[in-house]
């Protein structure tokens, strides 16, 4: 179980808060539900064996709650996106299961990824507990709105709608549109109204576009700001028609809300069915780009999609990568490859950088380049750094002699639970710790300096080795030296690739050495790429180089020259 939620890198949502907070990582499939150690003192259960499972957690929110839910993440999934479709709920949770009037409320928000079959198969959320006052405020804002909008197809009845044009078209040999419509200056509105203003804004937009719909035509609510209208049987210039109608309606119709009289306008992108898209979830991304493409324009905008191979290329490419990556942490396919660190004096490899790498299925591996964009944007880079450090004390163990650099993240600067792991894993045997460097990046220590002081006392203070990673990078690289006692200075190699060209990179070098030395620092010069420079560095008292002349990084198996 650990090994799994380690794997998926539970924090999606930002910082949780350790006692209103956690997060969770639902595989529908097996029905297995991985959760952050703090969700059993968040929800108030006895141990996480009672909610390990989709069924056994609702077996918890009270009975006529749990459609709710289930409506709420499995009635988006059919325009899932690459990101996946957020969701968003609120429902009774009973922390026991026995008969009980105690329950609290919670917040359930994450995104849901369909499988294969278009059906929800796996969801990455968080829950917060809420308290009733939030609760009633919900309520209220529903119920304000509730007589505007009932007319409309919710959000699980749009899919259906475009999943009925789709069929006809397809029966029948004839065309359909869809359109995706949005306000413009909502954000606006709501920055200086107020989200019930711009509440009302959507409300009565809503309106304006349904009295200018023809017979067949049905809008819905696509998202909590966009609407969608499937317009049946229309062409590519009836469609065009249609959002131009839509437009000038609303731009010439002042909206009346209860602060004032405001003006508003829509963007619209659209695409053909089934010609441009022969499903649902291809009806809404490709009206979302064409929607895009809108917004981008003049005040009111409508674009119809356009194929675009590149783009889409792009997009396939990275639905692959993302594939791959899940994977590939599911099926324990990440490892590390070393880059000799060397002794610029006796050229021998003291130390060796740990680079996360993601085997393929094929066996080949994936640089980070390829994987790290997408761990970035869905929060793993916590995940990335744990497991880079749960495989380098596992080096460290198996092989003595060794002693290994490993990179950290601004997320782990800032992880008590990172911290918490590196003296589980290591048992603070300074046998292990002593062997360990950790490399935090200066633009990191720059965007909180007194975090960064304390994190590397922390480390320090388990006997573990700290450097300064892209040295010279940052704009106050000196000033940071004296606030850090950090043990080696790792030089940027921006600085160093130039060398033997470049006099200004060597004066600028040879002050950075200087001031290291000043402080007690031992210096290491990155992106070494031959002799002369290498020469160069060593006569300036460079403690140790790195770069390709030395060696690539390489798999642990393939580096004979690990010591035994």
């Amino acid at each position: 179980m650990d090994r799994l939620r380690e794997a998926v890198g539970l924090d999606l949502v930002g910082v949780l808060s350790a006692f209103e907070e956690s997060a969770y990582v639902w595989d529908l499939i097996s029905d297995t539900l991985q959760w952050e150690p703090n969700a059993a003192s968040v929800l108030g259960v006895d141990n996480l064996n009672e909610i390990a499972s989709g069924k056994a957690f609702e077996a918890h929110i009270v009975p006529e709650h749990l459609p709710r839910r289930t409506a709420a993440i499995s009635a988006e999934t059919a325009c899932a996106s690459d990101r996946g479709v957020p969701y968003r709920v609120q429902y009774r949770f009973r922390p026991t299961t026995a008969q009980s009037n105690a329950s609290i409320w919670l917040e359930d928000q994450g995104r849901c990824w369909p499988g294969a079959d278009g059906r929800p198969a796996r969801v990455w959320g968080a829950v917060r507990v809420v308290d009733e006052a939030f609760m009633a405020e919900q309520a209220a804002h529903c119920s304000a709105h509730r007589d505007e909008l009932a007319s409309q197809l919710n959000r699980s009845q749009l899919p259906q709608a475009v999943t009925a044009v789709l069929g006809h078209a397809q029966r029948r040999l004839t065309s359909s549109g869809f359109l995706m419509i949005s306000v413009n200056n909502l954000s606006a509105i709501n920055e200086i109204f107020g989200f019930e203003i711009g509440d009302e804004v959507l409300a009565a937009t809503a309106n304006i576009i349904k009295g200018k719909l023809k017979s067949g035509d049905v809008l819905g609510r696509y998202s909590s700001n966009k609407f969608g209208v499937v317009l049946s049987e229309s062409g590519a210039d009836a469609m065009r028609s249609a959002a131009e109608r839509f437009m000038k309606a609303v731009r010439e119709e002042p909206i009346q809300t209860s602060a004032c009289q405001l003006p508003a306008s829509i963007s619209v992108g659209g695409v053909m069915l089934p010609d441009q898209a022969a499903t649902v979830q291809q009806a809404f991304r490709r009206s979302l780009i064409a929607h895009s493409t809108a917004k981008t324009r003049r005040t009111d905008s409508f674009v119809s999609f356009e194929t675009n191979n590149a783009q889409e290329s792009v997009r396939q490419r990275r639905i692959t990568i993302a594939d791959d990556f899940m994977s590939a942490l599911e099926a324990n396919r990440m490892c590390l490859v070393l880059q000799p660190i060397i002794n610029a004096k006796s050229r021998r490899a003291e130390l060796f950088e740990c680079l996360l790498r993601m085997k393929k299925t094929d066996g080949t591996l994936a640089s980070a380049d390829e994987f790290i964009p997408f761990a970035e944007q869905f929060g793993l880079l916590r995940h990335i750094d744990r497991r880079t450090l749960r495989l380098a004390v596992g080096l460290l163990r198996k092989h003595p002699r060794l002693s290994l650099s490993v990179n950290v993240s601004s997320i782990t600067a800032s992880d008590q639970e990172w911290l918490a792991t590196l003296q589980e894993l290591t048992a603070c045997e300074r046998a292990v710790t002593e062997r360990l460097v950790l490399e935090i990046t200066e633009t990191n220590v720059i965007d909180d300096i007194d975090q960064a002081a304390a994190f590397v006392d922390a480390l320090r203070e388990m006997g573990c080795r700290v450097a300064i990673d892209d040295f010279g990078a940052g704009y106050t690289s000196f000033k940071n030296l004296k606030h850090l006692p950090v043990d080696l200075v790792k030089i940027d190699g921006s600085f160093v690739k130039n060398l033997a060209k470049d006099a200004s990179d060597r004066i600028f070098i040879k002050t950075m050495v200087e001031l290291a030395k000043t402080f007690g620092m031992e210096t290491v010069a990155e992106w070494v790429g031959d002799e002369k420079t290498a020469h160069i560095l060593t006569r300036m008292g460079v403690t140790y180089l790195q770069g390709f002349y030395f060696g690539k990084p390489t798999p642990v198996d393939e580096l004979l020259a690990i010591p035994t």
